[in-house]
């Protein structure tokens, strides 16, 4: 090969010019394809959220007024179609997907004594939404648009994933007997408490929507009852003149015994010492209304007459005598849910404390078993162990929610060489709540803390807290969509 045509060769090998138009070419469908998949899939990822949202908003408003027959017409307005209540300019072309909203009756709620009730004969709405979301980058590879279809399933009020066992401990020491001159509730402590466990029972579900009796004295709870209630008190007192705090005699609070010490983790809760003391006044009812429907409190019901919802009767009092301990009432109120929940599987377990948070009773004021260890049983560290306690039973499954009504900014003396020491009977009752949700505080009741505020309830109107507690466990909730 002469030297003129290797010279050719040797500068063709070496021109590089005009090669990347092709590596290019094939670039830019790789790049147009990922951006297609993240810039327009991503897009249709949020409005699906968003969608799905909406559709959620629609069935709870659908479920909330079951069992009457205007849950599908409710569901639909509170839709996002165009023109209805959750319609949004982020969220065009919804249409809502033929056949829905359409009530349901499913045997799961029917087994938890949730019936299908008329008029709507059902105890489950089903809504189910679809979204035309337009596509961009997509449209080269000739996909115009992608429909989005969110499906939301919500049980009817009462309705929850389980029936509840409800066990609610009132105070009342000596320290209850004070006056509430605020202006939410110008009376005793105590009975501004119980004015709160009122407005709490009025909107339980004692019962299935369809029955005509949730339970009454004499017959006891009705078959699957819905939501049970117990009440517990501290300090205890004789299991023989416990009745005294609801029998509407009139006569004289019912004797206290110094503090007895349930067993930690015990299955069931049983009366101990002699004479035989209980923090349990009342067991666990469904007869507290005489049927799901009504809000009237029914005057005969134990608990009832003992809340003070029953006009002329003397409601439990505060019989003083004792200082202030309650994880003893704690231990004996988780034991008894476990009791509860065995005896009604698949339930779920909920306690409920109104204190002041200061405890503080006296060596003298527990029996003879009592320690000075700090662990419980002991008359040091007394919060501590209240807080110890409330800890186990959420450990074990059960939603405890603490309700702080005059806790003072200073306190819990005993508390000075325990995990706890120093802390506040604020600080103790919100460590007792088993989540920041849970945790309430009437920080307006003369001798309380202005500092006590729960930052994520901060209400202290005490009725108000009340129903905040029971929205949270009778609103209509949603349930998995393949519920049958």
């Amino acid at each position: 090969m002469n030297s003129r045509l290797q010279s050719l060769v040797y500068r063709l090998g070496k021109d590089q010019s005009g090669q990347m138009l092709a590596v290019m070419a094939v670039m830019m469908v790789a790049f147009l394809s990922t951006a297609a998949l993240s810039i327009d899939l991503g897009r249709a990822y949020f409005d699906y959220r968003k969608l799905q949202a909406s559709t959620n908003a629609a069935v709870l408003a659908g479920a909330e007024t079951l069992p009457n027959n205007t849950a599908t017409t409710v569901a639909t307005n509170y839709s996002s179609v165009n023109g209805d209540l959750n319609a949004a300019t982020t969220l065009p072309n919804v249409s809502m997907v033929a056949g829905y909203p359409k009530v349901l009756c499913l045997t799961t709620l029917t087994n938890m004594g949730v019936a299908c009730s008329a008029p709507a004969n059902g105890n489950a709405i089903q809504v189910k939404q679809q979204m035309v979301v337009p596509l961009f980058f997509a449209r080269l590879f000739g996909k115009n648009s992608l429909t989005l279809t969110a499906t939301a399933t919500a049980g009817m009020r009462g309705a929850t994933t389980s029936p509840y066992n409800v066990v609610i401990i009132v105070d009342t020491t000596a320290s209850m007997a004070d006056t509430d001159s605020d202006s939410q509730c110008s009376s005793s402590r105590l009975t501004c408490a119980l004015s709160g466990v009122q407005v709490l029972l009025q909107n339980l579900s004692p019962c299935g929507a369809s029955l005509t009796t949730c339970g009454s004295v004499a017959s006891g709870n009705v078959s699957n009852p819905v939501d049970v209630v117990s009440l517990f008190t501290f300090p205890n007192v004789t299991a023989a003149t416990a009745s005294a705090e609801y029998d509407c005699s009139g006569a004289t609070n019912p004797v206290t015994e110094p503090y007895t010490f349930p067993t930690a983790g015990a299955s069931t809760y049983t009366n101990t010492g002699t004479p035989v003391a209980t923090y349990q006044i009342v067991p666990f009812s469904s007869d507290y209304r005489s049927s799901d429907t009504t809000t009237t409190l029914t005057s005969t019901s134990d608990i009832v007459m003992a809340i003070g919802g029953k006009s002329g009767c003397t409601p439990m009092g505060d019989p003083g005598g004792e200082g202030t301990y309650y994880a003893g009432a704690i231990y004996a109120a988780q034991s008894a849910l476990v009791h509860a929940q065995t005896a009604n599987p698949g339930s779920q377990n909920v306690l409920i404390l109104v204190s002041d948070g200061d405890a503080s009773a006296t060596q003298a004021q527990m029996d003879s078993t009592a320690t000075n260890s700090g662990t419980y049983p002991s008359y040091k560290d007394e919060c501590g162990q209240a807080i110890t306690a409330a800890k186990a039973a959420a450990t074990a499954g059960t939603k405890v929610y603490a309700v702080a009504y005059g806790a003072e900014s200073t306190g819990c003396s005993t508390d000075t060489t325990g995990t706890y020491s120093g802390y506040t009977p604020c600080q103790t009752m919100q460590a007792i709540a088993s989540a920041t949700q849970y945790f309430f505080s009437d920080y307006t009741q003369s001798g309380s803390s202005s500092n006590c505020i729960s930052a994520s309830q901060p209400t202290s109107n005490l009725n108000q807290i009340f129903t905040d507690i029971a929205n949270d466990l009778t609103v209509a909730k949603l349930i998995p969509n393949n519920t049958t």
